[in-house]
């Protein structure tokens, strides 16, 4: 059974509150129990925090031993060099997500620190993103 974990950075707690016109009316719990559901022959698990550095700690945790790392570093995404270094040092393969279009948003979320050592970028397709990304380690 292949071992997937999804890494989700700050504010993405609020999903299904926050923002609903971009990143929809789901909780990531209802969206996570309907992924396990329908990928039953794969286990997911899930992390979220707000703070950069238990990121990287729960990155470094699981980058020796799982078969495949989602993760969506929301802004660290744009702002982190420790994130991007941590991707960089780790041997599991990452897929770096997002929810929404960055390339469609603000200049400064054009820019990545992860997307240099990720194995490929899923964006903009809502939370069927990380849908897609689980297909990727299949």
């Amino acid at each position: 059974m292949k071992k997937l974990i999804i890494i989700n950075g700050p504010n993405l707690n609020l999903l299904g509150k926050r923002e609903p016109n971009i990143y929809g009316s789901l909780s990531f719990t209802e969206f996570l129990d309907t992924i396990k559901e329908k990928y039953k022959t794969v286990s997911i698990e899930h992390f979220q925090s707000n703070i950069e550095g238990e990121l990287i700690d729960k990155i470094q945790e699981v980058g020796f031993c799982y078969d495949g790392i989602i993760l969506n570093a929301a802004a660290y995404t744009h702002t982190s060099v420790g994130i991007g270094d941590t991707v960089k040092a780790i041997e599991t393969p990452v897929v770096e997500v997002h929810i929404s279009n960055t390339f469609g948003r603000e200049e400064y979320r054009h820019h990545s620190f992860i997307a240099p050592n990720a194995k490929g970028i899923i964006l903009g397709f809502g939370l069927q993103s990380y849908e897609l990304a689980i297909q990727s380690f299949l």
